[in-house]
């Protein structure tokens, strides 16, 4: 062997005292207190040690060994983790903004609910300092970011950078990829389910066998993509879901029946959009739609800010990423609906009063509410039977004589006291 051929790196083996001692210096540079200093790991080994709750924003985990170590809840916005091996690690609600994970393995991680806003996980060469070269190649292939049967799901990765990542067999159902660099990653049998993916570009990625049921596909770029035996039952993209906005004059029946409902049928006319794709429309914010047959239709990203749709009927409509706050949808049937990452704060989903000793509950019954925002909303005797509440926030809401029977409620937040 030469004198110039890399050797393999030794691993400086930390203790748990010596992690904590290191975290709390660390905190004390955040507190801008005296003594302070900045955590570096740099080829550590961590491995099984707890960071648990730590604030390491911007610290150096560069190609430290990091296998199976409890990373939840821990701050790690802008750290840098270059070819760090998170193998197994735990990493569910974790924060990831901007970091680099250039080259990381994080093969069979646990990043369910983590944030990775604008991370970066495309490949990477591990280096070292060097006096002669400033910085030695130790490892002479490029290192591919390895996320193979990792747990994504519902992690936010909007704008991530994931091109070239091996994430095969890899779970994103739930997650936000708006805005991703997915270019030619290995996706093959990834389970995307209900997995947001507008704007992603997907050029030349291979999803050969992957689950892309129920995505968001909107103004993503797929060219060269492979989708061999792939499953895009119910996924979302440029192409009108139902009757175009264009075959009908969905603007002025809109308007027509927010007259006749203010006018008390005295003007306009009540309209029906089932199964209308109604995304061009783009705003409907304080519009007056009060008992609105939309029965499968498609809301996707509207503005609905303040929109009165008491009694309405949404059966299996898609909602995903409306703004709903402060909407009227007392009684409204939402039985079956797509809600996953709309904003609902403040939104009034009690009971609705037909007459004096007859009310109409708000039913989300067997709903997708996924990441859905519903902070200080009026819930009252709302039906959740069987719906899907991961990561959703009730923090503040009403929540008296809900109905969360057989509801999948992981991660979801403010539902302590709710049985």
């Amino acid at each position: 062997m030469s004198a110039d051929a890399p050797t393999a790196q030794e691993y400086k083996r930390l203790t748990q005292h010596d992690l904590d001692i290191i975290c709390a210096k660390h905190d004390r540079l955040w507190s801008a207190k005296l003594g302070g200093a900045r955590a570096v790991f740099t080829f550590c080994d961590l491995s099984g040690l707890s960071l648990t709750g730590r604030n390491l924003c911007d610290a150096d985990f560069t190609g430290a060994m990091m296998v199976g170590c409890d990373l939840r809840k821990t701050k790690l916005d802008n750290a840098n983790l270059y070819g760090a091996d998170l193998q197994g690690a735990d990493l569910t609600d974790a924060s990831l903004r901007r970091a680099d994970l250039r080259g990381s393995s994080l093969r069979g991680a646990n990043l369910t609910g983590a944030d990775m806003f604008e991370a970066d996980l495309r490949e990477g060469a591990i280096a070292a300092a060097d006096r002669k070269e400033g910085y030695k190649v130790i490892e002479l292939t490029q290192r591919e970011a390895y996320a193979i049967g990792a747990n994504l799901s519902g992690a936010n990765l909007e704008r991530s950078r994931l091109s070239g990542i091996v994430a095969t067999k890899a779970d994103f159902s739930d997650a936000i990829l708006k805005d991703a660099k997915l270019i030619r990653a290995n996706l093959k049998q990834a389970n995307f389910n209900g997995a947001n993916l507008a704007g992603a570009d997907l050029s030349g990625a291979n999803l050969a066998g992957a689950d892309l049921r129920n995505t968001v596909l909107v103004g993503a770029k797929t060219m060269s993509w492979n989708v061999s035996q792939t499953n895009m039952e119910g996924a979302l993209t440029d192409k009108p879901a139902g009757t175009n906005v264009a075959d009908l004059p969905y603007e002025q029946m809109i308007a027509d029946h927010a007259r006749w409902i203010e006018t008390g049928g005295a003007e306009g006319k009540p309209s029906v959009f089932d199964k209308a794709d109604l995304r061009n429309l783009r705003s409907v914010r304080g519009f007056n739609l009060t008992a609105l047959s939309a029965k499968g239709a498609v809301f996707y990203g509207l503005d609905m800010e303040g929109v009165q749709m008491q009694g309405a009927q949404l059966e299996g409509a898609d909602l995903r990423a409306c703004n709903l706050r402060r909407a009227d949808l007392r009684g409204a049937r939402l039985k079956g609906a797509k809600l996953a990452g709309s904003d609902l704060r403040d939104a009034q989903m009690g009971p609705l009063l037909i007459t004096a000793d007859r009310v109409l509950p708000c039913d989300m019954t067997g709903a997708i509410l996924a990441n859905a925002d519903f902070a200080r909303a009026d819930l009252r005797q709302a039906r959740m039977a069987g719906a899907d509440l991961s990561r959703a926030n009730f923090t503040g809401a009403q929540m008296r004589d809900v109905d969360v029977t057989g509801a999948i409620r992981l991660g979801a937040r403010g539902l302590d006291d709710v049985i």
